[in-house]
């Protein structure tokens, strides 16, 4: 008997331990969640897009005339002054290649003008010798109207014929320089580029200047070659005449007026920077996003407000994120987005009542792409379930995490 009292003595101690181990192994535990106390605070609600940079007013140079574009020495970055810095220069273009039959038409020009020059040259020889002899005339008829020998009509002849001559002798010398500058043009057609290239000295080159003073943005056309006019050469701006552009999707751009506060983030300084809208566009465009999806954009023009010092770094197409205050608070109830979750059509949240999850539905306000504005359903100073898991239910006991 004693040893059967000792074994079931034994039994029973090692099945209730076993039952405690089991029951205190499978006892309803906390659920680990992070908590928050909702509190009133600053809410912005923001449209936000990344934007660019630029000069307001962009003086692009362009050739005014065809020719040879000398070699730009000026670096971008460089001052210019307005009406003084010469940007640019352009100098007459060099002849073109002739073909055979192309040369072998201004070699026969050549020779036809030599002959024009040889018969102009024969002209004003017997011009020259009908002047001699009406001189001669004229003389005789002078000396005999004198006497009375001959009459006025005969020496007013000889005169006419005096005058006539040496009108012929000043057509003939004009016709041998007419003659002489034809064969010169002839000869000019038949000029190489090899030839003109080494008689080539100081021309009255086209010079030009810059407009305003600011600084070259951009050069175009850097090397020395052949331009055409309108043919674009460099670009000019004050850099410290700076605005932003940004596209903002139609949907949103709808919603922004002119006057509106803007802030400007990731700009590469270590503090926000404050804008204003000056102005949006009334033309919307479309644009592909990086997903393939066509998309309808509107440009929107910032200004930047404050001391210019704040964003002296910024230049000409430098990258910036804008955000465009649609409306802002400095008090409201709000909560991070993180804590919602939808139950049906409404928004819920988990609040933490006595150790345990009571869900709770509430009203939302302003929305920011993190925050919500509460305006039923909760008070301020209660504890709010941050990123609510599967676990998180009606009545769980959930516990605060610590800060580790």
């Amino acid at each position: 008997m004693a040893n059967s009292w000792r074994r079931l003595a034994f039994w029973s101690v090692l099945i209730g331990a076993l039952i405690a181990g089991l029951a205190y192994a499978f006892r309803p535990q906390s659920v680990p969640v992070d908590l928050l106390v909702a509190t009133r605070g600053p809410l912005v609600v923001t449209v936000d897009e990344e934007g660019e940079t630029r000069v307001k007013d962009v003086y692009r140079l362009s050739a005014p005339v065809s020719g040879r574009a000398l070699r730009i020495d000026a670096e971008v970055g460089d001052p210019v002054a307005a009406n003084e810095t010469v940007v640019a220069r352009i100098e007459p273009i060099d002849p073109a290649f002739l073909d055979l039959r192309s040369e072998a038409q201004a070699q026969a020009a050549i020779d036809a003008a030599k002959a024009a020059r040889a018969l102009a040259a024969a002209e004003l020889e017997r011009a020259e010798a009908e002047l001699e002899y009406a001189s001669a005339e004229f003389q005789r008829a002078r000396k005999l109207v004198r006497g009375e020998t001959i009459s006025v009509r005969n020496y007013d002849r000889a005169k006419l014929a005096f005058k006539t001559a040496q009108a012929a002798v000043a057509t003939a010398r004009a016709s041998l320089r007419m003659r002489g500058s034809e064969l010169e043009r002839a000869r000019a057609e038949l000029l190489s580029p090899v030839t003109a290239t080494t008689k080539r000295g100081t021309c009255e080159c086209v010079s030009i200047t810059s407009p305003v003073s600011g600084r070259i943005l951009r050069i175009l056309h850097k090397s020395e070659g052949v331009v055409e006019a309108g043919d674009p050469l460099v670009e000019i701006g004050n850099p410290s005449n700076l605005e932003i552009v940004t596209d903002l999707l139609s949907s949103d751009a709808v919603q922004v007026v002119p006057g509106q506060r803007v802030i400007i983030d990731d700009w590469g300084g270590a503090e926000l920077l404050s804008g204003i809208v000056l102005r949006v566009e009334p033309t919307g465009f479309t644009k592909v996003s990086a997903l393939g999806i066509e998309e309808q954009r509107v440009n929107i023009v910032v200004n930047f407000t404050g001391e210019a010092e704040r964003w002296r770094g910024l230049g000409h197409g430098y990258r910036v994120e804008t955000r465009v205050v649609l409306w802002e608070s400095d008090s409201v109830l709000k909560l991070p987005l993180s804590a919602l979750f939808r139950n049906g059509d409404d928004w819920s949240v988990f609040v933490e009542q006595e150790g345990r999850a009571t869900r709770r539905t509430v009203s939302l306000g302003h929305l920011s792409g993190r925050e919500a504005e509460i305006t039923d359903g909760l008070r301020e100073g209660e504890a709010v379930v941050v990123y609510p898991s599967d676990r998180v239910v009606e009545g769980a006991r959930i516990v605060g995490r610590r800060d580790s």
